[in-house]
């Protein structure tokens, strides 16, 4: 690891059903979403290609035993129409122009 950067986590979002199942978690799964980003714990989050697959999260800035609290906390999970793999990144390069957001300190 990098002396000073975070742990990245790669959260991935898989459908246990179909979309159409998750439909009506829609809009408290986009607040939640919301919430982590403005807290700056999400640093990109959107749908896979295709959409059907589920979605996709990097987070940093937390432990991943709070990343996977978080996790459970999503509606989609809740509600059992998704579940997330969680995969932690201990950088070992980081472009410059994300040093910064990553607390690079060296």
């Amino acid at each position: 690891m990098i002396e000073g950067v975070r742990m990245l986590h790669l959260l991935l979002l898989r459908y246990t059903g179909s979309e159409r199942d998750a439909q009506p978690y829609v809009a408290g799964h986009v607040r939640f979403l919301e919430r982590h980003h403005q807290q700056g714990t999400f640093l990109v989050s959107g749908q896979t290609v295709p959409s059907t697959e589920g979605g996709a999260i990097l987070a940093h800035a937390v432990d991943r035993e709070t990343v996977q609290r978080i996790v459970a906390e999503d509606p989609f999970v809740v509600a059992g129409v998704a579940t997330y793999t969680v995969t932690t990144i201990e950088p070992g390069r980081v472009h410059p122009a994300l040093a910064d957001l990553l607390g690079r300190t060296t």
